[in-house]
């Protein structure tokens, strides 16, 4: 053999890949390319249940209380190879649950339980997630029994609840239709550190104001969910962790009163571990070695004992009776005066002066024993801060207000990123209407489209106009958290009416002909501004010859000012619109990459971005009606024009400013037309041009409209989960 004789030369035989340890990826060799990969999650090739599979189809035929009565079961099945806490598991239960769902940050509606996430890297390995891998284990032989009837993500929050349930809280209810993704959210930002619990300051301003957090992060640091237990940076002052803590729950969605609740409410229960020496412990689980099989964090010393566990370092109950839903976390925190101490793993807490024996919770492995109970910082700064302080002196009045305000909590907190209320799935989901769900009211569906569209056609609108109206109202859909669209249309109420992105000035005139309109046949603003769109679509299709009608259903309502919490729509904002040609202004980020965070939002895929850029630029509706990146002489036509002249080596492409260019052609020298980047990234990237390509191509405007018609369609319904 040759000098690749693994025997004669230990070389590897195996041809490694970007994908291997050992391998480089494009992005390494060219880091400034753009990188489409976010625009390739979850495809459904990765998928094993295969594309006839319905999750909410198997739902139907799911035992809900036979589930229900199994996970209750668990709680009190202690296993040797992972003992519960004083023979109990909800603690665990509740931690894991929790660390699922509040990944979730509002500013991108990204991470969250929604989708079983909690199960791959990073979050499986993050610092804060220590030992959940246990949980999850747990809970295999619950999921094998009932196998596809139940997601991942669904049981993982289910039973959390049902742990609160078995020790006393009567919940607020559960909602399934949650479905398992298959590969880890690679590419959602969890923050540009490349260490574990890096110092908080990398992420702010100035970490004395909390505010100045990056965006979109929510966590004060790297690996962690929400705040440092042990204070700022790991300097205790409950103060300092007050603000970080209201930041923090801020923006994942909750107000003071909830942020209370839940701090208060979630350490009612169980316990935190740090009995030990933590730098004994194994590897995290994508680190660990194959003989651990998938589990991280082994500990050496732990000897069968729950009381010797590892994860967080800091050590101990937080009330007397760890396992009973009650009012024992404001005895002990208003109850006793508290001073800092270290746990036996050495991490900074807080431990009760002058505590009375019968106040002390037993040990987890031995209830003869009574141990001492603990609080963190973030747990004394409820008692520190004024309105929390306020706030449990409210919860400590009235238990039945507190058991209320915390259910809701947990509810919201488990069910933020599962969307409205129309996607509630079981029979313990609330009717209710609760208005972080975006309610929006039921839509007469008794009107006569074809009557509607006639007088749309007829009303002197654009196709600029319509096109550009329809889309700014769909285009906040975020399949993130299943939040924003066009269905509400509440492009007419503020905020969204005073977007800088949606030209205030245009859109009131544009709604000053649509609502007549709506009124007049009975019909929702939301389905004759989606129709308008639909009739601008069809007009420029004709007018490159060919007659179409853009799919269409009614059912869409109008949401009211009441139904509408503009605080938390005013994350929705988009800063850059690509499809619009559009920045609010000059970011660190480039366009073409906002443009692709903001494709992956709306669910669309990179061909699907394309089609719709080439149609938005031939039919003139640049923010502003600029002519950048508009390469045609037919302007409102829907042409496969872009991409004939950006593919045309008649043109060269000079640049004139930061983000703009002159399309320049060869033999006159004259400038023919101005593009920006997100223009000529199409031509720019491999991948792009090649889809592009596709459509420059002379037989391909017949593909092009009929791409266009699908894809425009899908952003159009993406929020009609009623047709799913």
């Amino acid at each position: 053999m040759d000098g690749n004789d693994v025997t004669s030369t230990g070389k590897c035989p195996v041809m490694h890949g970007g994908m291997t340890e050992t391998g480089t990826t494009v992005m390494d060799w060219w880091p400034k390319s753009l990188n489409l990969d976010i625009l390739h999650q979850h495809d459904t090739k990765t998928n094993p249940l295969g594309a006839d599979f319905s999750y909410r189809d198997a739902l139907k035929d799911l035992d809900v209380e036979a589930l229900k009565a199994d996970v209750k079961a668990l709680m009190t099945d202690s296993q040797d190879w992972w003992p519960a806490d004083y023979g109990h598991y909800g603690g665990l239960m509740i931690r894991l649950a929790w660390h699922s769902a509040g990944s979730y940050r509002l500013a991108d509606g990204r991470g969250g339980g929604g989708a079983g996430n909690i199960r791959f890297a990073p979050l499986n390995s993050w610092p804060d997630n220590g030992n959940l891998d246990k949980a999850r284990r747990l809970l295999w032989p619950i999921k094998k029994k009932y196998g596809n009837k139940i997601s991942w993500a669904d049981l993982i929050l289910l039973a959390g609840t049902m742990a609160y349930e078995s020790m006393g809280l009567k919940t607020f209810g559960f909602s399934f239709g949650r479905e398992d993704i298959w590969h880890p959210e690679k590419d959602t930002y969890w923050g540009a550190e490349r260490e574990w619990l890096a110092p908080s300051d990398t992420r702010y301003a100035d970490v004395g104001k909390p505010d100045t957090m990056e965006n979109p992060l929510a966590a004060v640091q790297m690996g962690l969910i929400y705040v440092n237990p042990e204070g700022v940076n790991g300097q205790p002052d409950p103060a300092k962790t007050a603000g970080q803590v209201r930041e923090t729950f801020a923006r994942m969605a909750m107000d003071d009163e909830e942020t209370a609740a839940l701090t208060c409410g979630g350490h009612t229960v169980g316990k935190a571990h740090g009995n030990g020496d933590a730098d004994a412990l194994g590897a995290e689980p994508e680190a660990a070695e194959l003989e651990t099989q998938g589990l991280g964090w082994l500990n050496p010393n732990m000897g069968g004992k729950a009381a010797n566990a590892v994860t967080s370092g800091i050590e101990g109950a937080w009330t007397t009776n760890p396992t009973q839903w009650d009012m024992g976390y404001f005895k002990l925190l208003f109850g006793y005066e508290w001073e800092l101490t270290k746990s036996p793993a050495g991490a900074n807490q807080w431990r009760p002066v002058d505590i009375k024996e019968e106040d002390m919770p037993v040990d987890p492995t031995d209830s003869s024993k009574r141990v001492m109970p603990m609080m963190t910082d973030a747990d004394m700064a409820m008692k520190v801060d004024p309105a929390y302080n306020a706030i449990c002196q409210k919860f400590m009045a009235d238990q039945a207000y507190f058991d209320d305000c915390f259910a809701r909590a947990w509810f919201k907190l488990t069910h933020r990123d599962l969307g409205p209320r129309s996607r509630y799935i079981g029979p313990d989901a609330p009717q209710e209407d609760l208005i972080w769900q975006d309610p929006i009211p039921a839509s007469n569906s008794d009107y006569d489209v074809a009557a509607v569209k006639a007088d749309i056609a007829a009303s002197g609108l654009s196709v600029a106009d319509m096109v550009a109206t329809a889309w700014d109202s769909a285009r906040t859909f975020r399949q993130s958290d299943m939040r924003g669209g066009a269905n509400g249309a509440r492009i007419r109420l503020a905020p969204q009416k005073d977007w800088a992105g949606n030209e205030p000035e245009r859109l009131a005139n544009v709604l000053s002909v649509l609502e007549p309109i709506a009124a007049q046949h009975g019909a929702s603003v939301a389905d004759v501004i989606v129709l308008a769109g639909n009739v601008g679509v069809e007009q420029a299709a004709k007018a490159v010859g060919f007659e179409v009608e853009v799919p269409f259903t009614k059912g869409r309502g109008d949401a009211t000012e009441d139904q509408t919490d503009a605080d938390s729509f005013s994350v929705l904002e988009p800063l850059a619109d690509g499809f619009r040609n559009w920045l609010k202004t000059d970011y660190v980020v480039t366009p073409e990459e906002m443009m692709l965070d903001r494709t992956q939002l709306m669910g669309l895929t990179a061909p699907e971005m394309v089609a719709l850029t080439g149609g938005m630029r031939v039919m003139g509706t640049n923010h502003g009606g600029t002519g950048h990146g508009v390469f045609t002489d037919r302007e409102g036509a829907l042409t496969t024009d872009f991409f004939v002249n950006l593919t045309d080596m008649a043109y060269t492409w000079k640049p004139t400013g930061e983000n703009l260019y002159d399309i320049v052609d060869r033999a006159s020298g004259e400038t023919k037309w101005t593009a920006t980047r997100v223009d000529l990234v199409f031509g720019s990237n491999s991948i792009l041009r090649a889809y592009a390509e596709v459509y420059a191509q002379d037989d391909s405007q017949a593909k092009f409209v009929q791409d266009f018609v699908a894809a425009w369609t899908k952003v159009m319904n993406a929020d009609r989960f009623d047709l799913a």
